[in-house]
């Protein structure tokens, strides 16, 4: 393992335990990634051509709760967190917040929900009004890709 190796797998490791709201893996490695940023942090790249989406619900839907949320993804493939593999990620929703920073490791609270797992669909318990959901896909570390892979946001009505 180079110098360089081992400085990227500490400072990703101190930033996921000292990060509030970030929730790491215990059986994950950190070690490096191909391509970096300004951040200082490894980044994983991914294909120009990938695409995220959200199939449903629809932009502008009005739905009841529980709301089944599908997730898309083309050109790449879904590995849970911690599996190192070209060109996959793992999704992370975010629901009625901004575009978290695209740099970093992404948060875990109840408005950037991870799914580590390799999930492709969730169900969310949403009051009723109007919300806003967004993809967002990140590595095995949940640092999004070089360049960014994001979806719309999409905006829904629940009843």
């Amino acid at each position: 393992m180079t110098l360089r190796t081992r400085i990227a797998m500490l400072a990703t490791a101190a930033l996921l335990v000292a990060a509030p709201g970030v929730r790491a893996h215990g059986n994950e490695k950190h070690d490096a990634h191909p391509a970096g940023d300004a951040s200082g942090l490894p980044r994983t790249p991914r294909p120009a051509d990938a695409v995220l989406y959200l199939i449903s619900p629809a932009n502008g839907a009005t739905v009841e709760s529980p709301v089944t949320v599908r997730f898309g993804l083309k050109g790449m493939g879904i590995a849970p967190a911690g599996v190192n593999a070209p060109n996959t990620g793992h999704h992370h929703l975010v629901v009625d917040a901004p575009t978290p920073a695209l740099d970093l490791p992404l948060p875990a609270d109840a408005q950037h929900i991870h799914f580590g797992g390799g999930q492709t669909e969730t169900t969310l318990e949403l009051p009723a009004g109007t919300h806003t959901l967004q993809l967002v896909l990140a590595d095995k570390v949940h640092i999004p890709h070089d360049p960014p892979l994001v979806s719309e946001t999409i905006t829904i009505t629940v009843k």
